[in-house]
């Protein structure tokens, strides 16, 4: 089974608990741009609770449609300096942010034109570091009605859609007396370290 999926910022945990159980994973290229999702936002977790972090664009904010691979990163608004220091506030004194964090701020620090390419460095560097070996590949153009081996979740995890993380079990967290299960990857990471594979598992 091939997982097919919108690109996502810091992608949420539910999304590698998928990956992990495909064969591989196909990126949609061939999409518009759609506001309000994972594709330019995801969530950590603070001391003043979860917190959602979103990428302002230069495209897509008017009506006309943009392909998805044509949306740039608008840098002018500082906003990778924000994200920093919120995930260094949040997950500096986690078990693992110095095992993990150098590798992530190198890919802010390359600052690419287009936020498709910035989900994608990001989503390799997380399949990296945690060992999940799984084929990336990118579609020719959209279909409405993939192939039978292929499990569609384009649009299906949504910081709209409730639970978007169905799958994932409680972890210890850096903050709060309640598991957060809306967060991004990096929470598992700097929280678990190695052992998130065989969380996820």
């Amino acid at each position: 089974m091939v997982l097919l999926t919108e690109t996502m910022y810091n992608p949420p945990v539910a999304y590698f608990w998928h990956a992990l159980r495909a064969e591989g994973i196909q990126l949609e290229t061939h999409e518009n741009y759609v506001k309000q999702s994972y594709r330019n936002r995801c969530h950590v977790l603070t001391a003043q609770g979860v917190q959602p972090l979103s990428i302002p664009v230069l495209k897509g904010n008017s009506k006309a449609k943009t392909l998805i691979t044509e949306i740039e990163i608008d840098y002018s608004q500082k906003w990778h300096n924000v994200h920093w220091r919120t995930i260094q506030a949040a997950y500096g004194r986690a078990p693992y942010f110095e095992f993990y964090s150098d590798y992530i701020k190198a890919v802010y620090d390359r600052q690419p034109k287009f936020l498709f390419q910035l989900n994608v460095d990001l989503l390799q560097l997380y399949f990296k570091l945690l060992k999940l070996n799984k084929p990336l590949h990118f579609t020719d153009f959209y279909s409405e009605q993939p192939q039978e081996n292929v499990l569609d979740l384009r649009n299906k995890i949504h910081p709209k859609i409730y639970p978007d993380n169905l799958h994932v079990k409680p972890y210890t967290q850096v903050f709060g007396k309640h598991f957060a299960p809306e967060l991004s990857i990096i929470d598992l990471l700097f929280t678990q370290g190695p052992a998130s594979l065989s969380y996820l598992q």
